[in-house]
């Protein structure tokens, strides 16, 4: 098969997997049997266009709504994602367009649909003239981010800060990397910049296992507001941490660097081998234990318990666009009662006088704050323990006046963004 068109094909089985039969976007790649054997280019090809897919896809359905008049049926579904991948060519990413109608009409046809030959050419070739006419007047912005995420956004956060963040999900995010040890170093050897929260940032592209470090695990893959949570422990030099929902480990190596006793806990066999894989090619040491939270008693009781809870993820849509389309308020509310029973189950690790820290990848008020105050008000014995300017030098705005942390995809807007992490920090008095 021409190489051009194996890309293409490879992403249009991916966007069938992802928006029609429901599969997070990494996975569906993953699973791909063809993907894995592309040429880094066309790799690197297939996931940008995936992403621009995704990511634009509020705009490309305005445009192709106004061009076809009848929806398509069952059987010819995957016509509709050919003609969203060939829409992100012509309208987003200036592919020529004999080029993006060629493989497009070709896509449909290779995919058992020829009688639709015909209106894939029209449409498209209608797309090249007149896409980014129809945009015109158009907000970028609102038709990308499903109505729910708008609808509960604006109720928490307001128009123009809703409009801000969803105008930031339109950008790609940077390469954040957390290093092991001497920051300003491998800042300069890696050509980033060091963000005043410790984290080096700089621009994607290339393969990064070729990048300087990589090899002796001198750094890894974290967003900067992922970073954050760990950091809220203190100096955990030599005391018993449990990190839990671990894998694939940026927590835990983060507290191993620092000289803690780290046991890492995760439901998943397959992301805990990842873990090992991540501590052993930094030289890095945990207790790994795979077991469900929930149910998992250990001995002894911890100095310190970090709980990076499973969550609907839509603080991380600038790097996961599927996430929006693939979510929903049913998702939230189900997820919020896993996140009460891990936030009780990681408070019963606690020593007296140990910190938990609770932090979870979502914009959703439901998941953040709401559940810390349904926490403390289960169990009047925890405080908060708000967290100070000095904890957070240059995000100082993420604070909010409850002492947690909130960050947002719209803040630090001229150095990429981060992603929305909600993050709260509770200790167990000891008694008397």
């Amino acid at each position: 098969m021409d190489i051009t068109l194996a890309s293409r094909h490879a992403a249009l089985d991916v966007l069938v997997a992802c928006l029609d039969k429901g599969q997070p976007l990494d996975d569906a790649l993953v699973r791909h049997k063809g993907f894995a054997g592309l040429e880094p280019r066309d790799r690197a090809f297939v996931r940008l266009l995936l992403a621009t897919t995704l990511r634009r896809l509020g705009e490309i359905d305005e445009i192709l709504g106004a061009l076809i008049e009848r929806p398509f049926k069952d059987a010819d579904a995957a016509a509709r994602q050919v003609l969203r991948l060939g829409t992100a060519q012509l309208v987003f990413l200036g592919t020529p367009a004999h080029a993006a109608v060629d493989t497009s009409v070709r896509l449909v046809v290779d995919a058992g649909m020829p009688h639709l030959r015909g209106l894939a050419n029209a449409v498209l070739r209608r797309v090249a003239r007149e896409g980014i006419a129809l945009l015109a007047g158009r907000d970028p912005a609102r038709l990308n981010t499903p109505q729910w995420l708008w609808q509960s956004w604006t109720e928490v956060y307001g128009e123009a800060a809703t409009r801000a963040i969803a105008a930031a999900h339109l950008i790609e995010a940077p390469l954040d990397l957390t290093p092991r040890a001497d920051a300003p170093f491998w800042a300069g050897r890696l050509d980033g910049e060091l963000l005043p929260t410790g984290t080096i940032r700089r621009a994607t592209g290339g393969a990064i296992a070729d990048l300087p470090g990589f090899a002796e695990g001198a750094w890894w893959v974290q967003d900067a507001a992922a970073a954050l949570p760990a950091r809220l422990l203190g100096d955990v030099a030599g005391k018993r941490v449990a990190d839990l929902c671990a894998a694939p480990g940026g927590k835990t190596m983060q507290l191993a660097a620092v000289g803690a006793q780290v046991t890492a806990v995760d439901i998943s066999g397959r992301r805990m081998i990842r873990l090992g894989e991540n501590l052993a090619r930094a030289g890095l040491a945990a207790e790994l234990v795979t077991a469900d939270v929930g149910k998992w008693a250990p001995a002894e009781k911890f100095d310190a318990v970090l709980l990076d809870a499973p969550c609907s993820g839509t603080g991380t849509l600038r790097r996961h666009p599927d996430i929006a389309w693939l979510k929903g308020e049913d998702d939230v509310d189900r997820l919020t009662l896993a996140q009460d029973r891990l936030l009780l189950s990681a408070v019963a690790l606690l020593k007296p006088g140990g910190t938990l820290v609770y932090a979870v990848c979502s914009l959703q008020e439901d998941e953040g704050a709401a559940r810390i105050g349904s926490l403390l008000a289960r169990d009047k014995r925890l405080r908060r323990r708000p967290v100070p300017p000095t904890e957070l030098p240059g995000l100082e705005a993420a604070i909010t006046p409850s002492g947690d942390i909130r960050t947002l995809p719209s803040m630090w807007t001229d150095r990429g963004g981060l992603d929305g992490f909600y993050v709260a920090r509770v200790t167990l008095p000891r008694p008397g």
